[in-house]
């Protein structure tokens, strides 16, 4: 990993990551690790998440705290940040991080689906910023980055639940910053734009889809997990104490 910017606010903080075993999760748990922060983390796969511990501890930062945890199921939600909160400390920074985005046809959505989707991409990071922003009140201030997608600004189409909910997040966004800024607590949310997981290079990066982005964005490159990581600890430090309320794209000029 090459170097970038050490925030020394975020040393000894202790953050709540959702949806960090792989992917960008992965990404915000590491750099997160990096700047002293003391980590939990929640995701669905077990196995990819043990493995991100053990990197972290190997490297010889403070070993995250992982619970693993469907976050369809709001309850168990709850109870990991209190797993969390009970191992590591009052949460100060929230990172809604957890998605999928499923790809599915108009003709397929049933009112299940469309309630899954939602619960999976938009329903918890309401819940999570109910369960965590008494902590932050109590400390005098904290900090939440919701987790966007640039897919419903450009129109894209072939998973209309999926870029409805995470449109929803903006709005979302907006509307607990209003209430927690009395509480010192900033809300943003930071909208990936196409980042190369693994998980999007094995299912959907093709020449031609690799062509097309090209063609479209501004940087010629295509952009990794590590790019909204950064951006997302700044957003989180207290570097960023006067932005609140606002989405920051980070898709290299594809919208």
């Amino acid at each position: 990993m090459t170097e970038i910017a050490t925030y020394p606010s975020l040393k000894d903080r202790v953050v709540f990551v959702s949806g960090g075993g792989s992917g960008i999760g992965a990404a915000i748990v590491e750099h997160f690790c990096r700047q002293g922060a003391k980590v939990g983390f929640v995701d669905v796969a077990a196995d990819c998440s043990q493995d991100l511990v053990a990197k972290m501890e190997a490297d010889g930062h403070a070993k995250p705290h992982f619970v693993t945890c469907d976050l369809r199921d709001i309850e168990a939600l709850r109870a990991a940040i209190g797993s969390v909160r009970e191992a590591l400390g009052p949460i100060t920074v929230l990172i809604n991080n957890a998605a999928n985005d499923q790809r599915h046809d108009i003709d397929t959505v049933t009112p299940e689906f469309w309630d899954d989707r939602i619960a999976v991409n938009l329903k918890h990071q309401f819940f999570a910023a109910q369960a965590v922003y008494p902590d932050m009140e109590a400390a005098g201030g904290g900090a939440i980055v919701n987790i966007g997608s640039v897919s419903w600004m450009v129109g894209q189409g072939g998973m209309p639940c999926y870029t409805t909910a995470k449109s929803a997040i903006a709005g979302l966004t907006r509307a607990l910053a209003r209430d927690l800024g009395p509480k010192n607590i900033r809300v943003n949310c930071v909208v990936p734009g196409w980042i190369m997981t693994q998980r999007q290079i094995d299912l959907w990066l093709t020449p031609e889809a690799e062509a097309d982005l090209m063609q479209r964005q501004c940087l010629k490159r295509k952009l990794v997990p590590d790019d909204i990581a950064k951006a997302v600890l700044f957003f989180a430090s207290d570097d960023a104490s006067a932005f609140t309320n606002q989405s920051y794209v980070a898709d290299g000029g594809w919208v």
